[in-house]
């Protein structure tokens, strides 16, 4: 039987994504993939189902949301209105996904003098 593995993380700065496959009877072991940026739906997919989600949520006001946007558009290549988007719904309910997502943008924003916090 084969297990694949999947991880997130983050690394000298960057979100990474790894997945792993190994056979215990046979002893082999593959690394699908390995490397900086978004993971694929089907990793995504999988850390939340294991591990559920989490909500990344302002914690304070901010006098503007213009380091926000620059995040945004830096960390995903958003276009404008989708960073607007963002960092409207990250105003109102936050924003969800994985742990190391949204530790890897509380850093980010934190950096910029957004006040942040993760929701577990």
């Amino acid at each position: 039987m084969a297990v694949r593995q999947v991880n997130q993380f983050i690394l000298h700065d960057e979100l990474w994504w790894d997945s792993e496959f190994s056979c215990g009877s046979c002893g082999t072991y593959l690394c699908e993939h390995a490397g900086p940026g978004p993971a694929p739906d089907d990793v995504r997919e999988t850390l939340l189902a294991a591990h559920g989600s989490v909500r990344l949520r302002l914690v304070g006001s901010v006098p503007s949301l213009v380091p926000a946007l620059k995040v945004f558009r830096e960390v995903s290549a958003a276009s404008l209105s989708r960073a607007r988007e963002l960092v409207g719904e990250l105003s109102r309910d936050g924003l969800v996904g994985t742990l190391s997502e949204m530790e890897f943008l509380k850093a980010r924003l934190q950096t910029r003098g957004v006040p942040v916090d993760v929701d577990r």
